[in-house]
């Protein structure tokens, strides 16, 4: 059996998640979910919301899949309850979870919409509790990773949340790809050095998802959504670069940033482009004499699900910055094939012993300081 530490999963979060923690005089305008014309609709700040579980299609064959579920009782329990979910992520020897929301989209940017910033952040502060003090402990030891998210738009508050999440035995922060997008300052902008500065101080693991940026590639908008899925992976190279360009881990060097979901293929033509143009723009650009791809070795890593042709170039990108993933239970995900669907991919790679464990479980487990579950724990069966 394969060790499996998944770098990217998701929380379908349940009804009452902001409802049982947020102060009374916010229940009414919190998310609440309503029932009409036979589906279930999020609510927020007089807002109905249109998806009620995004992409929570994990157990379903790939002949009857949608994008969303309209309703909780559409979708496999273990998306929404945690234990249900532990008793999955056991199952296919699953040993360790990244958790990622969904309601908040995957970095918590849909709180940096809402009007009253008292609200959203009273809503922050409830998922995290809720990561914190009832998903997390709902598996073994080790099994789920607690990653929160922050109030982006105050930066001095967003490290206090830090500070107190940490405390509370957070290790990684679910964090935007680009905050230029959504409104945000650009991460060559100071703006954002309480963040550094505090997650630095406490050793947490930034997560940076596809699509947190709110861009989409949408090259052909008549075009089938699988065409903008194929792409995803855009958004963490142009991530990765920026942040590899920009001043940030130079002031920062301690920093952590995993790029989930987003491939591993693009990485040594990235790398090469950044570095050539650093070098013929240096003169005039105010560049130092540390490489982009300097920046990359010391403060970043990467995520893949199935690329087998792209684990061949693994010197290249280098076996100790690379992380499996599941995306339960969205349709990437592998999920009840972990087993099956990593081995395959690590034969046709010809990987070695030592970089499979690498690969399935040894840099997570050292890149986010987090012990997986017990393997005895695992019910894969035989």
């Amino acid at each position: 059996m394969l060790r499996l530490f998944s770098a990217d999963d998701h929380i379908i979060e349940h009804a009452d998640v902001w409802q049982d923690r947020v102060p009374s005089k916010y229940k009414a305008v919190a998310p609440h979910v309503i029932a009409e014309d036979g589906r279930e609709f999020w609510v927020y700040e007089n807002t109905r919301g249109e998806t009620m579980g995004l992409n929570a299609v994990v157990g379903r064959p790939r002949d009857q899949l949608n994008p969303d579920p309209i309703r909780f009782d559409e979708m496999r329990a273990a998306c929404y309850d945690p234990k249900r979910r532990a008793e999955d992520m056991l199952a296919d020897g699953i040993l360790a979870s990244v958790l990622f929301p969904t309601l908040p989209k995957f970095a918590g940017t849909l709180f940096l919409t809402f009007q009253d910033k008292e609200l959203a952040a009273a809503c922050v502060r409830a998922y995290n509790d809720f990561v914190i003090e009832e998903w997390c402990p709902s598996g073994p030891r080790g099994l789920f990773v607690p990653t929160v998210i922050l109030p982006l738009w105050d930066p001095a508050a967003a490290a206090r949340e830090i500070h107190r999440c940490a405390d509370n035995g957070a290790v990684a922060i679910s964090f935007p790809e680009n905050g230029v997008p959504v409104g945000l300052p650009s991460y060559w902008d100071p703006y954002w050095n309480p963040i550094w500065r505090a997650t630095e101080e406490r050793d947490l693991t930034l997560c940076l998802h596809i699509g947190t940026s709110g861009q989409i590639p949408v090259p052909s908008p008549d075009a089938p959504s699988a065409l903008s899925y194929s792409l995803l992976q855009v958004g963490s190279m142009q991530s990765s670069v920026n942040l590899m360009m920009s001043p940030v881990c130079r002031l920062f060097p301690k920093l952590k940033f995993v790029f989930s979901e987003g491939g591993i293929g693009w990485l040594p033509n990235a790398l090469e482009r950044a570095d050539r143009m650093w070098l013929r723009h240096k003169s005039y650009s105010g560049f130092d004499d540390v490489l982009p791809s300097e920046i990359f070795r010391q403060n970043m890593y990467l995520c893949m699900i199935e690329e087998p042709i792209c684990l061949k170039y693994r010197d290249d990108i280098g076996v100790d910055k690379i992380m499996w993933e599941c995306d339960y239970p969205h349709t990437d995900t592998v999920w009840p094939e972990s087993q099956r669907s990593a081995q395959e991919v690590f034969d046709e790679a010809g990987c070695s012993p030592e970089e499979i464990e690498a690969i399935t479980h040894g840099n997570a487990e050292r890149v986010f300081g987090w012990k997986m579950a017990d393997p005895a724990l695992a019910t894969v069966p035989a």
